[in-house]
């Protein structure tokens, strides 16, 4: 192992900023870096933050970063953010309020775009977690905006999701309960300096109770925290510590990260796919198949099919060629 990728073995963090930047710019040179760096990671413990914006999360992610510090973790964060349209990085930049110190050589925070594409969360931030993971950093936190379809997509790379909440949120998690509130392994009520945040841990709890679950499966904890004071921080490290070891000894975490992988590679040969049949976005749709579909001489999914047949056909031949 040489260049870029024995450097981030040994933990140089320029050398993880770069890989992550080309890995986000699609550099075909990454590849090769990701596929030395693969071998060297499944080692750290991958923590999902989601939840509303205003909920505190990257206060948080903050507070958790210092608390696994102080534990004698290194200590990675992702901020996931929406994807600016003109320039494809993230919008709000690197999440300075988190508090990295940059004397902290075991500390590593980074924005990534959550990037539109199909497969776009997939081929960022999962080889930017093994990036970090082979790096060293043990503990990876992935922060992101809110939680809509991209951040249930994250929570698929993760082995532990915060779900944060705030206190008084009854609305939101009437909301939460419709689509996402069973993806939280961990339920974090936050600002519980105010009025209500008991109140709103037993709503919590009452509809974590409704939640079909295994019979020997334990209930998701709820804990109260509030990142601007550190209050509950620690206890709540505890508490994801504690489901990371449940899972570790009970084999769940290694068939979570065996889920994980199966869906990683679908996903990927879906996108692999994507790009040979569609380069630069399209370039199959146009002229007289566009007008095809236009005129209803074609539909989409005969479209489709031709357009898959003829790539496999073409690798086909590429293979009795050689």
């Amino acid at each position: 192992m040489t260049g870029l990728a024995d450097r981030v073995r040994q933990g140089d963090g320029r050398a993880v900023a770069r890989l992550i930047s080309e890995v986000e710019r699609g550099a075909p040179e990454a590849l090769a870096d990701l596929e030395r760096l693969y071998r060297h990671s499944g080692n750290a413990r991958v923590i999902g933050l989601t939840g509303p914006p205003g909920a505190g999360k990257s206060t948080l992610v903050g507070r958790l970063m210092a608390e696994y510090r102080s534990r004698g973790h290194r200590v990675a964060v992702l901020a996931v953010d929406p994807s600016s349209r003109k320039t494809g990085g993230a919008l709000l930049g690197d999440r300075v309020r988190m508090g990295q110190s940059a004397d902290d050589v075991d500390t590593f925070v980074r924005s990534l775009a959550s990037h539109a594409e199909l497969g776009g969360l997939s081929a960022v931030v999962r080889p930017a977690i093994r990036v970090l993971d082979a790096a060293g950093y043990d503990r990876i936190l992935i922060e992101t905006v809110g939680v809509g379809q991209n951040e249930v997509a994250v929570a698929d790379a993760v082995d532990c999701t915060l779900l944060v909440s705030i206190p008084g949120a009854g609305d939101g998690l009437q909301t939460l309960k419709a689509g996402v509130f069973e993806i939280g392994d961990v339920h974090v009520v936050n600002k519980a300096d105010r009025e209500g945040a008991d109140k709103t841990r037993r709503e919590i709890r009452a509809m974590l109770g409704r939640l079909p679950r295994d019979a020997d499966a334990e209930r998701p904890a709820v804990v109260l925290t509030c990142a601007e004071t550190g209050e509950g921080v620690a206890e709540l490290a505890d508490a994801v510590e504690r489901h990371l070891a449940l899972g570790q000894a009970s084999g769940a975490l290694e068939q979570r990260r065996l889920d994980q992988l199966r869906q990683e590679t679908v996903d990927l040969v879906v996108l692999t796919v994507m790009r040979r049949v569609l380069p630069q976005g399209g370039g199959a749709l146009t002229g007289r198949a566009l007008a095809d579909l236009a005129t209803r001489g074609r539909s989409p999914a005969a479209l489709a099919e031709e357009l898959v047949n003829s790539l496999a056909m073409g690798h086909t031949q590429e293979r009795r060629e050689a």
